[in-house]
């Protein structure tokens, strides 16, 4: 497991390879991203190199030439990491290291879990990003045990240990990793008991790439007091708040961790129960920035994601947030674009009404109308069908209270149960 201070201060170089059908732009905007993810895990990025290739090398990911003028640049610069912003393979790392000697070489998938080791907080995610992380070490621990201690920096390393050591270490991991699996179960089968409790209301999931914004939608919208920094991944647990509509229409409204481009496999796995509550939502608000270069490619992220855990069928609405960045000719383009969209700021307020009309409107969808008649004594239940329903008709005669009412489905049949258990006929 990556320690957590293994890389704060350190030098950094960064290293992209354009491959058939990419362009020079597009790598150097990954890159861009990759320099993010590196200054919020806490290295200190001094340089970039981009290398353009027909197809990877399997021995180092990019040319042996390039690679050897990499390692002996980063050695004259005083560099301690070099990170490639593709996932390597064992035996490319290992290749690398031999070159590189004490300088670290990691991938992409490697720095966004030392990241989401940094900003876990609760038991869950900790589970969460540690089953990630020993699935993602398991297969680098063979013929890489020279290497072991100053590449990952941790669980049971010995220099010289010699292959019975490895043995013995991928065995207690092995272990780990099951007893990991065995608890993220019992915390589904604790979130699926409090899921059950929430059913009476509509809810919403805010989801997007991350640092579009949805911390501070969900703070903006509810008043909560989520944690919100510029920076990547941000937030991982799951924030669930309520929200008022209006006077007769509450929603939950949920923010978890957001998705990124080459989001790794094992991340996206031991998340699932977090992102349950995007599987269970009734309603999906898929978060855009609107100022990102990239927002093309971060929504085919978000919905390739989304994909792949299962939600591809579900309701979204269209939100494209930080419009106050924007140039009135890139927001009048955007329009035109996503014309079913709506366009905000999170940050500075702006149309948050806009959006809770949209909601409601997605809401009354799937709203049910029912007619329901109490005893004219039952004052206190009438009182509660005007406080949890939209009341179309209402008619006061001598042998009861005959109401019209329209709400969510969950609403209408438990005042059509309040009814009839008080004495009145659907």
């Amino acid at each position: 497991m990556i320690e957590r201070e293994s890389i704060v201060h350190e030098k950094a170089v960064l290293v992209g390879v354009i491959l058939p059908g990419m362009t020079q732009a597009l790598i150097e905007e990954h890159l861009d991203e990759l320099s993010l993810l590196a200054q919020t895990a806490g290295a200190e990025v001094v340089g970039r190199y981009i290398q353009r290739r027909e197809r990877v090398n399997p021995t180092y990911f990019i040319g042996k030439g390039k690679a050897q003028q990499i390692v002996q640049q980063a050695q004259e610069l005083g560099v301690q990491l070099i990170i490639f912003d593709d996932e390597l393979s064992p035996s490319q790392i290992r290749n690398f290291l031999k070159l590189a000697e004490s300088i670290k070489v990691m991938d992409r998938t490697g720095i966004i879990l030392d990241i989401f080791q940094r900003h876990a907080k609760t038991r869950e995610s900790k589970t969460q990003v540690e089953l990630a992380q020993l699935q993602y070490l398991l297969p680098r621990l063979t013929r890489l045990w020279t290497h072991l201690e100053r590449q990952m920096g941790g669980i049971g390393t010995r220099a010289g240990a010699g292959e019975t050591q490895i043995e013995v270490d991928r065995r207690i991991i092995r272990d780990r990793i099951a007893k990991l699996r065995k608890d993220l179960k019992k915390i589904d089968i604790e979130r699926a008991t409090q899921s059950k409790r929430r059913r009476e209301l509509f809810r919403v999931a805010l989801v997007g790439y991350t640092n579009a914004g949805k911390s501070t939608l969900m703070n903006s919208l509810t008043g909560a007091n989520v944690f919100v920094q510029d920076q990547l991944f941000a937030t991982l647990d799951t924030t669930i708040r309520t929200l008022d509509i209006d006077d007769h229409h509450r929603i939950l409204l949920s923010d978890s961790v957001g998705f990124i481009r080459k989001l790794p496999h094992a991340l996206v796995a031991s998340f699932r129960s977090t992102l349950i509550e995007v599987l269970e939502a009734d309603l999906l608000l898929l978060l855009l920035d609107g100022s990102s270069h990239l927002l093309d490619e971060q929504l085919q992220t978000v919905r390739e994601v989304l994909s792949e855990i299962g939600a591809r069928n579900q309701d979204i609405l269209l939100v494209v947030n930080k419009v106050d960045l924007m140039e009135e000719t890139e927001l009048r383009g955007l329009k035109e674009r996503f014309p079913e969209a709506v366009f905000i700021s999170a940050l500075s307020h702006l149309r948050l009404d806009v959006l809770q009309s949209a909601i409601l409107k997605q809401m009354e969808k799937t709203f049910q109308t029912a007619k329901v008649v109490f005893d004219p004594g039952r004052g206190k239940e009438i009182a509660t069908v005007f406080e949890t329903a939209d009341v179309l008709e209402s008619s006061y005669e001598d042998d009861g209270v005959y109401l019209t009412i329209r709400g969510a489905k969950v609403i209408v049949e438990q005042l059509k149960a309040l009814a009839s258990r008080n004495g009145g006929k659907e």
